[in-house]
């Protein structure tokens, strides 16, 4: 299976990059903030996923490329909630960031949700209800939300520190990237998308 492709970016259309490697071009699906990043002619690397659809009449095989781990990590987190399939993802995706996706699941924003074209207010509402309950993670004692790194012994349920904790780990990372991600961030001034931004930014270095 395919982890990254790196080559020139021969052609840029709409939702789509083809990746020229070693004289092969291959097509990837993708959204609107990766193409962004892309210039054709210009060197490139998608982080991929693929796609076989057994359930088509004829086996179909679809690639998808982003340029950054966390939006891999986003589209494989929409893919496991049920009724998302890999356009409906890419949608979302091409209407938010992966730090505006997790604020949002986190928030409870259906309509940041239903912005994407092709995402109603039932799909909306399954990917916070599912997502949000991938947060079983969190460890709560005695009603105190337990944050990675933060003092125990102060209630912080409720706080962005918690919220961009909770939103990182639904995204797949692991309690001590999200400590070290975290720490040095400025929680008092900043919304919780820009922590949870600047946390994924630390995270990719």
């Amino acid at each position: 299976m395919f982890y990254y492709l790196s080559g020139t970016v021969a052609e840029i259309d709409a939702n789509l990059a083809v990746i020229d490697c070693g004289g092969v071009g291959y097509a990837c699906a993708t959204t609107n903030y990766t193409l962004s990043q892309l210039k054709k002619g210009e060197k490139a690397r998608l982080y991929t996923y693929m796609n076989i659809n057994t359930n088509a009449k004829d086996d179909v095989v679809e690639l998808f490329g982003f340029a950054s781990q966390s939006e891999l990590k986003s589209f494989k987190m929409l893919l496991g909630v049920n009724g998302v399939g890999p356009r409906a993802a890419l949608s979302i995706l091409s209407s938010t960031t992966p730090s505006g996706l997790a604020a949002s699941i986190i928030t409870e924003d259906e309509k940041a949700l239903t912005a994407a074209p092709g995402i109603g207010k039932k799909i909306a509402q399954r990917i916070i209800l599912e997502l949000k309950d991938k947060l079983a993670k969190e460890q709560s004692i005695g009603g105190i939300t337990v944050v990675p790194g933060m003092d125990t012994t102060v209630p912080r349920t409720g706080t962005k520190a918690s919220e961009a904790a909770a939103a990182l780990q639904v995204l797949g990372y692991g309690s001590q990237e999200i400590t070290a991600a975290l720490r040095g961030i400025d929680m008092e001034k900043l919304s919780l998308e820009e922590i949870i931004r600047q946390a994924l930014k630390q995270m990719v270095r």
